[in-house]
């Protein structure tokens, strides 16, 4: 497949500005009345004297948001659309905050898998992903949630490196059953590729969750959601996870996935460091209610929850990252610092892209959120340019 043009960003970019009067989250702490300045595609230290200034006070700047683990969004799907529609899609995430994305692929055919790898790895090395996630096929029967079972295979290490080899060195993360037959040889394969063991849709136990974060498994994909939860008597996969401070643990804070005592809980076991805010959204983020496919199953949204429509499971989220920041803000009165370390530092640091995007400062990419006093989102900028312009 021919490279496709890569998703322009705005036209509106100024060759340097400056931002001034709104409270900025720098990784040292929240600065009143800060300054950002921008240069071309980068945050700088000074600008021109002629570079023009723009007053956002009562704001927040932020930095872009980074989202591990996304289907799609604007009616679009990572995993069977067209090219137009993946950038339809990221574009949809971009509008909402989302700067740096992840490109979450569900349960299908080996071949199939390999081939959709090899097209996104494309739109990968042209800018407009930031890598590509397996979620499924290895996962549990058990814990398949809105996978098709009949297409879930045990975590064969020759299958596994068949899908990292078929994305030309853009695979950044595999989900895993690491119980099952399979599980723990190819952690150590994807540890040794540089590729992120996610533990997911699992039915492991507690000691067996402990031999694959052992065995290199670094992520808990979406924490609490398809896996046993915990007892007194056997803890299961959660205990193991946030006890860890190898893991980084994945939380979709839509107000349907978790309760807030069980965000508060992952917050406080494993502290802002370690938790990572995503969407795992699907086809109807930022699109709304009505019938879509995750695959090949069918999914009915209402009033923006996805529940499969034969069974009911819910089947990803239709939630975008500024959406999961006001919420964190305003309903888990959870402090802004650690809400920008969630939704941005530690993500970009798991992707190995901290030196680029996830925070504020001189040298990285101008890529930062504008909030209001309210946490809502009011401008967008990715590389200098306003993709909305507060």
């Amino acid at each position: 497949m021919a490279a496709r043009a890569a998703l322009a960003d705005s036209a509106a970019r100024a060759d340097s500005t400056v931002l001034t009067g709104a409270r900025v989250v720098l990784p040292t702490g929240t600065v009143e009345n800060g300054r950002v300045t921008v240069d071309g595609t980068k945050i700088a230290a000074v600008a021109p004297d002629d570079a023009p200034a723009r007053d956002l006070s009562g704001h927040w700047i932020v930095p872009g948001f980074v989202d591990l683990h996304n289907h799609g969004g604007g009616g679009a799907s990572f995993t069977g659309g067209t090219t137009e529609d993946v950038l339809r899609g990221v574009r949809t995430h971009r509008e909402h905050g989302t700067t740096t994305l992840v490109a979450s692929l569900v349960t299908a055919e080996t071949d199939f898998l390999a081939r959709r790898a090899g097209a996104l790895s494309e739109l990968v090395e042209q800018g407009d992903l930031a890598g590509i996630h397996f979620e499924g096929p290895f996962i549990s029967p058990c814990r398949k949630g809105a996978h098709s079972e009949e297409l879930l295979r045990d975590p064969d290490p020759a299958e596994v490196r068949k899908l990292i080899d078929a994305a030309r060195g853009t695979a950044r993360m595999v989900t895993l059953a690491t119980e099952r037959p399979g599980g723990l040889d190819s952690v150590r394969l994807l540890a040794e590729h540089g590729v992120i063991a996610a533990v997911g849709h699992t039915d492991a136990t507690y000691e067996q969750t402990v031999a694959a974060i052992d065995a290199g498994a670094t992520v808990a994909t979406h924490l609490f959601n398809a896996m046993p939860q915990i007892g007194h008597r056997a803890p299961g996969p959660i205990a193991a996870l946030l006890e860890d401070e190898r893991v980084t643990v994945e939380l979709i804070n839509d107000g349907t996935h978790l309760h807030p005592a069980a965000l508060e809980l992952a917050f406080h076991r494993a502290g802002a460091g370690r938790v990572a805010f995503i969407t795992d959204a699907m086809d109807a983020a930022g699109f709304g209610d009505g019938r879509y496919q995750l695959g090949p199953l069918a999914v009915d949204v209402v009033d923006g929850v996805a529940r499969l429509a034969e069974g009911g499971a819910i089947a990803g989220s239709t939630l975008t990252l500024d959406t999961a920041f006001r919420r964190a803000a305003t309903v888990d009165r959870i402090p802004v610092e650690d809400i920008v370390r969630a939704i941005s530092a530690n993500p970009a640091k798991l992707l190995g892209v901290d030196d680029r995007v996830g925070s504020l400062e001189t040298g990285k990419d101008a890529d930062l959120v504008v909030l209001d006093e309210s946490f809502r989102l009011k401008g967008v900028m990715r590389k200098g340019a306003w993709v909305i312009e507060p």
